[in-house]
């Protein structure tokens, strides 16, 4: 009998913590934000989340108000739309609300890539020496040569050869500047000789295409990678993909290459101080490339297409460029050495800062979310005090939140390409009910875990835009084209990109 009863406990013991598991015992506390299970237990209203995560907040907000808790896939997530919260939350110590324990999981589940402690130290200081300051002059450079030697090598000179070419303005934008970031950051191919410049441009040119061709493929997986809902077949493509890039960047390749840029050096070299293994070091390095080329290529797309499809804000960016080029007395004719445009000249740009601003504002939708680590509270804008539960995890969603929010930027659904510029040139202050708003626009995240590349990847998207504008004629190759709708698929994951691509064209201007 005795060995029944035991069974037995263990039976009932083993139900209950199933049941615990399975979010069946969740209770709201008195001060806590109304909490919403959904009916499926454990997965709760993950399928709707992953189907279309702002359709599905926009949901449980007109539900719930500002502040709710919902089960997702096993977890409870506390999401807050009311910005003024904001700043309790990304100033929040790391003892509290946590994003590291997080982006730990979620960069081994999709790049491979165990972290270490250490790790968020090494990217900030690597990031603040080369990605700002003196360090991004040299990269704004390299740069620049790279787009120069992909976009501008078989440009023609002469009026009978202006003619139109045709491109997927998309899968151009994404190509070209994904490939001029990557040759700028992970290296050229080196010259063998002294006239063997031509030949390793070229090779550059081949070898960066290609690289992008097998990034575009896991690109399309990344989102269900990290949902964690790959069927068999894609798994196994990913896990090819991942294999593939762990190869190509490896470091036993980078002697293979010049002029790597010092952000990956010096990156592997404090990795290597700390006793992270090389096959680790490969696995960072893959990590680096999407996190750093992932979203400029597909902002670059939407920028000029709203600058297509807005004469005004065309015309006007396009004198803005114009007039820098003139005042650093320089001009784009045939004939003459391709303009060199310096981070300084890139720095005189007010109003294609605010156009890539408003793009950003539209397109760009990272989910921002921290692992609750104690009992924390927070006070709402109308004075509501709520607890977030430890062991739960906090989420903002800025674009829905702040970005398209009407009582913050008027007509927030249209392009605006001066919104953020007032006329004398400097940047536009944002008020609420008479207060002075700090986060209007969080395309780079905030706190702690904000973007250390945003200003290496504003100038390579200016660049772009900028070289563009200079040097072609742009047009939609249909006037009445409309703005492709986004893949809902791809919320949270930084910038949006688009279900269908848009045919454009252009021609050298001279």
């Amino acid at each position: 009998m005795e060995l029944w009863v035991v069974l037995l406990c263990t039976l009932v013991l083993s139900l209950l913590g199933g049941l615990y598991v399975l979010g069946l015992f969740r209770r709201r506390r008195p001060d806590e934000p109304p909490l919403d299970k959904g009916t499926i237990p454990w997965l709760g209203y993950l399928l709707d989340f992953r189907k279309d995560s702002s359709a599905f907040l926009k949901r449980m907000q007109r539900k719930h108000g500002d502040i709710f808790t919902v089960l997702i896939g096993g977890y409870y997530f506390t999401f807050v739309m009311d910005p003024s919260c904001f700043g309790t939350i990304v100033k929040a110590s790391r003892s509290k609300l946590d994003f590291r324990t997080i982006a730990i999981q979620l960069v081994l589940q999709v790049f491979g890539y165990k972290a270490i402690e250490a790790n968020h130290n090494i990217v900030h200081t690597a990031s603040t020496k080369h990605l700002m300051g003196e360090g991004l002059t040299a990269l704004t450079q390299s740069t620049m040569e790279n787009f120069q030697k992909l976009m501008l090598f078989n440009m023609s000179s002469g009026e009978e050869k202006r003619v139109w070419q045709e491109e997927n303005l998309f899968h151009y934008c994404y190509n070209i500047v994904f490939r001029a970031g990557y040759l700028a950051l992970y290296g050229s191919e080196r010259q063998r000789g002294a006239g063997d410049k031509e030949k390793a441009e070229e090779q550059d040119r081949v070898h960066s295409n290609q690289v992008f061709y097998e990034f575009r493929k896991y690109d399309r997986l990344f989102p269900r990678l990290a949902f964690s809902v790959l069927p068999p077949k894609d798994r196994r493509e990913a896990e090819q993909l991942k294999q593939l890039f762990w190869s190509v960047l490896s470091v036993k390749k980078a002697w293979q290459k010049e002029n790597i840029s010092a952000w990956i050096s010096e990156q592997d070299q404090l990795l290597t101080e700390h006793g992270v293994p090389e096959h680790m070091r490969d696995r960072f390095r893959f990590m680096l490339l999407w996190a750093s080329q992932g979203n400029t290529g597909p902002t670059s797309f939407w920028l000029l297409l709203y600058l297509l499809k807005h004469p005004e804000a065309m015309k006007a960016v396009r004198e803005e460029v114009e007039k820098v080029l003139r005042e650093n007395g320089q001009e784009v004719k045939a004939g003459r050495p391709p303009i060199t445009i310096s981070r300084d000249m890139l720095n005189q740009t007010p109003l294609l800062d605010s156009a890539l601003e408003e793009t950003l504002r539209l397109v760009a939708a990272p989910l921002l979310i921290r692992a609750v680590l104690e009992d924390t509270s927070l006070r709402t804008s109308d004075g509501t005090e709520y607890t977030l539960r430890k062991g739960d995890r906090v989420g903002l969603f800025p674009h829905l939140s702040v970005q398209m929010n009407p009582d913050i930027h008027d007509e927030p659904h249209k392009f605006k390409y001066d919104r953020f510029v007032n006329p004398d040139g400097t940047k536009k202050e944002f008020y609420k009910d008479g207060k002075k708003l700090k986060y209007v626009n969080m395309p780079w995240g905030a706190g702690v875990s904000t973007c250390p590349g945003r200003f290496f990847a504003s100038a390579e998207m200016k660049l772009f835009v900028f070289l563009m504008l200079s040097h072609y004629d742009l047009e939609l190759v249909r006037e009445d084209e409309e703005i492709p709708a986004i893949d809902v698929s791809r919320w949270g994951f930084g910038t949006m990109q688009p279900v269908r691509d848009v045919r454009f064209r252009y021609r050298p201007r001279f």
